[in-house]
């Protein structure tokens, strides 16, 4: 993680601690973002230890003596966070909403996976290896621009919620909401097929960075003192945090197109 990277770093360790901070305030879990069921037993402890987590690895991550072991225990929090989404998957895969909800929680994902990549540091010879260091990067930027696909085509398919969250200020709201669909399927394939790559991440994570700003950030100046708006934009700006990271960690240009690498399902690797 070269300084220039710090930012995006800061502001993933910023959204790990906000969210570790609600999850100690109330004893739950983040709302629709993290959907334990209430007959899980020990939920409320669990939740305690969800925000210890998130509070204390968001913390760790800012100080160089921490980082490793901060994201060693992040990342693995991470995937089991965005497994809780997966059973919806099947429940209801034609439910567009359903995998509008797992990529936004696959792209904070990614961003973990990136930092555990560039920083976890696992021996030599750990089974880690094969997610870690640049192989990590690569499957990790894979994921973030498969992410990006479902949350496009949800501003599409659901353009009157998308809307509706548009600030009533910018002119256009419709127009505003299949331009970022759109935009953000054009992203996910920018990256997949190495057009402009660095670019597409880029545009990308500002565009959710200006989701967090322009929708979540005025609710919760309005209505500071309710959950759901603090909650949603806590977990925005992780979101865009992970984005920026993966972005940061996006090469301007590359020789073969990601999409290009993935295995053929006919073909054998052994």
């Amino acid at each position: 993680m070269t300084r220039n990277q710090q930012p995006a770093l800061t502001l993933f360790a910023a959204g790990m601690i906000g969210l570790g901070i609600i999850a100690l305030i109330y004893g739950d879990f983040a709302l629709v973002w993290q959907p334990v069921a209430p007959w899980v037993p020990g939920r409320t402890a669990l939740a305690y230890a969800s925000g210890v987590i998130m509070l204390f690895g968001g913390i760790g991550l800012l100080f160089e003596a921490t980082v490793t072991w901060s994201i060693r225990i992040l990342f693995p929090y991470l995937i089991l966070w965005l497994l809780l989404k997966a059973p919806a998957l099947f429940v209801a895969p034609l439910i567009e909403g359903v995998w509008l909800g797992f990529g936004e929680l696959a792209i904070l994902m990614a961003g973990g996976w990136v930092l555990f990549a560039r920083l976890g540091a696992t021996p030599d010879g750990s089974v880690l290896n094969s997610i870690g260091g640049e192989n990590g990067v690569r499957m990790a930027r894979i994921l973030f621009a498969l992410a990006i696909l479902p949350i496009g085509l949800a501003h599409i398919i659901y353009v009157k919620e998308t809307a509706a969250l548009v600030p009533p200020w910018l002119p256009f709201r419709t127009g505003w909401a299949y331009i970022t669909g759109v935009g953000q399927i054009a992203c996910g394939a920018g990256i997949l097929l190495s057009i402009l790559p660095r670019v597409a991440a880029m545009i990308e994570a500002g565009m959710i960075s200006s989701f967090a700003l322009l929708v979540w950030a005025p609710a919760l100046v309005t209505t500071p003192k309710t959950r759901f708006s603090t909650t949603a934009f806590l977990i925005s700006w992780a979101i865009a945090a992970g984005a920026w990271v993966v972005a940061f960690n996006t090469p301007a240009k590359k020789s073969v197109p990601i999409a290009q690498t993935i295995p053929s399902p006919s073909k054998s690797i052994a």
